[in-house]
């Protein structure tokens, strides 16, 4: 199928109901043959690496909990280098860059605003300038996102939108795609100063949950950037969140706080808690 074709299936697909389905059968119990059945169907298509699996198959009662599972102790050792920034995620990079005006790419011929991402004018203020990055998970990939740097977690912000894919053809295609689709962003404090988390959902991605908040995505309440008074702290690599399927996190830092390392470029694949800039 082109690209053309895709996208014009995608503009009449009912993405929201689908997501919807597609994240209720993956939570819904099944006798055991059937989601043992599933889920290794599902990891050799994607060529899932279940040696990095804390449990093997038959420990995972759900298709949600096994595609959210998490990693044997010590696979992902975090850089513990004061001025290090680590990756949040495993990964590949799709844009990396320092905003202009607060502008950042998505594609060739294709921006969007930090203020559109973060749905808040104020909130997106202080990162205009600032240093960026997107960051795609594949199906095959751990789904959970972690802290890039110490600090404490500020506040967050649901914002519900549509679900489109997240897929080459629609970032090269849709306007602001990361604009369109859900979002849950967490605030952050550190010492690199302001960030922000975004996680974007997308075509069956049912559901974000945070770790640090009883929120799930797609059926809670949106509302304005919800603020913490005194913060919750988090350490470098600390869990923030997971998605129910695969998608897209972005970072946003303040003007002037953080370089990327050079080999941070498009298409670089990513690990959790690897180096990916530094505080300047």
């Amino acid at each position: 199928m082109n690209e053309q074709t895709f996208m014009k299936l995608m503009r009449v697909l009912p993405k929201s109901a689908v997501s919807t389905a597609v994240g209720l059968a993956t939570r819904l119990p099944a006798p055991a043959p059937v989601h043992h059945w599933a889920m290794r169907t599902f990891a050799k298509a994607y060529n899932v690496d279940m040696e990095e699996a804390e449990h093997a198959f038959e420990k995972y009662p759900t298709f949600a909990q096994f595609f959210t599972r998490g990693l044997k102790p010590g696979l992902r050792p975090v850089d513990s280098g004061e001025k290090v920034v680590v990756s949040p995620v495993d990964g590949r990079v799709s844009q990396v860059g320092y905003s202009d005006n607060g502008r950042c790419l998505q594609a060739k011929g294709i921006e969007y605003t930090v203020d559109e991402l973060l749905g808040d004018a104020q909130a997106a203020k202080p990162f205009h300038g600032g240093a960026w990055t997107t960051v795609y998970l594949s199906p095959r990939d751990y789904h959970r996102i972690h802290s890039p740097l110490g600090g404490t977690i500020t506040g967050y912000a649901y914002i519900p939108g549509e679900f489109w894919p997240v897929n080459p053809a629609s970032v090269k295609n849709k306007q602001s795609l990361f604009c369109v689709n859900e979002r849950l962003v967490t605030y952050l404090d550190t010492v690199a100063g302001k960030v922000a988390v975004v996680k974007v959902g997308a075509t069956c991605v049912s559901r974000i949950k945070a770790s640090y908040e009883d929120i799930t995505t797609h059926i809670g309440q949106p509302g304005k950037v919800h603020r913490y008074g005194a913060g919750i702290p988090v350490e470098k690599g600390g869990e923030l969140g997971r998605f129910e399927m695969g998608s897209t996190v972005i970072l946003c830092f303040e003007p002037g706080r953080v370089r990327w390392d050079e080999s941070l470029q498009p298409e670089a694949v990513v690990r959790m808690g690897k180096r990916i800039g530094v505080i300047t």
